[in-house]
């Protein structure tokens, strides 16, 4: 007799699940509810009110902090997703020597602390005599951002179909030709998937950019960092719901651009 498995979830994963997105997701939903809130403490909501949101604008310093932010997340994800592309294609295709010691070294950014990371960045640039600045804050977050996009875009690589090349070599496509009209359409949604880990890896980043940062160069989340001690002022928060809102939309287009490639 064959054992019938229920299509449904039980009550009790369905509590547990409940649970898991409570845990999530509240502290979430609290910076959210207190950027609206008119007590400039960050403890008990007071009232209702939007004035955060036009001093956050005023905010000479948080708008600095914004900006770096926003800038070392746009080029190191680009710089990585392209370079993370290249190589995952590289690796998957090509056999050489030493292939086997390549491949480990990609996984260590990915395994070690991000403190001995940073340390290790910030011993290099001091013995190559490099000042801290915005390139050096880019540099480290390319290095540890890109080995995220080698993995998932290697992962969509080793299960695509080999014959497809080989059919579009012997058509008489060459190998640029034949990357960008079959290979990169075939695996831009592991792509841009690569890419959606490397923003968020940079977007977020303290440990890392603490070491690698200059004087100019400070993200937001140093700042946010810095103020833990004296208490984060609302226009923060006003910010970080904003931050919120637009990773959402970005995650909602790229999931469908992800969906029209995947059935195209």
């Amino acid at each position: 007799m064959k054992k019938r498995f229920r299509s449904q979830p039980g009550p009790l994963a369905v509590f547990y699940a409940i649970l898991v997105y409570i845990f999530l997701y509240l502290p979430v939903a609290v910076v959210i509810v207190f950027s609206f809130n008119t007590s400039e403490r960050n403890i008990v909501f007071q009232g209702f009110t939007l004035s955060w949101y036009k001093t956050m604008f005023s905010n000479s310093e948080l708008m600095w902090a914004f900006r770096n932010t926003l800038i070392v997340a746009a080029v190191s994800t680009a710089v990585s997703t392209v370079l993370g592309t290249l190589c995952a294609v590289g690796m998957q295709r090509f056999e050489f020597k030493l292939k086997k010691a390549f491949n480990s070294a990609l996984y260590i950014p990915i395994v070690i602390p991000e403190l001995v990371f940073g340390v290790a960045f910030l011993a290099f640039f001091s013995l190559v005599h490099v000042d801290m600045s915005m390139a050096t804050l880019i540099i480290s977050h390319v290095t540890f951002s890109m080995p995220f996009v080698e993995v998932t875009v290697r992962s969509r690589l080793s299960g695509m179909d080999p014959s497809i090349r080989e059919a579009a070599m012997d058509l008489g496509a060459g190998e640029v030709h034949t990357f960008f009209r079959v290979i990169l359409p075939t695996i831009s949604p592991a792509v841009i998937s690569g890419a959606m880990l490397a923003l968020t890896l940079s977007l977020d980043d303290v440990v890392v950019s603490y070491f690698t940062a200059g004087p100019n160069s400070e993200t937001l989340p140093l700042m946010i960092m810095g103020m833990v001690k004296k208490g984060i002022s609302p226009d923060v928060n006003a910010l970080s719901t904003l931050m919120i809102l637009g990773t959402f939309f970005i995650l909602f287009f790229s999931t469908r651009i992800q969906r029209k490639l995947e059935n195209s």
